[in-house]
């Protein structure tokens, strides 16, 4: 063989081997883009529930504070009263 037909031997060879690691880059890219969609999708799927659990522990929190708030208000508005009650009675001398 000449010159020339080793060195499109070789040349060929190396072609046909670039195509193979192309296709196989191309296949791994393709895995890693599945793999990264699944860790996305699961990790979304994780933040909503972790979202949802949050939301119903804020929820309760809320509703407590609010039911202790209005109590200490309606216990507040009863001791206002009674003490406006007692002024008018001293103001107008219906004490007691």
């Amino acid at each position: 063989m000449g010159n020339l037909t080793d060195d499109m031997t070789r040349l060929r060879g190396e072609v046909d081997v670039l195509r193979g690691a192309r296709g196989a880059l191309v296949q791994e890219l393709a895995r890693g883009a599945r793999d990264l969609a699944i860790t996305v999708s699961l990790m979304r799927a994780d933040f909503a529930a972790a979202h949802t659990a949050m939301a119903k522990k804020t929820r309760r929190e809320r509703g407590s504070y609010v039911a202790r708030i209005n109590k200490q208000v309606g216990r507040m508005r009863k001791e206002n009263a009674s003490d406006l009650a007692g002024a008018s009675r001293a103001w107008f001398g219906n004490v007691k």
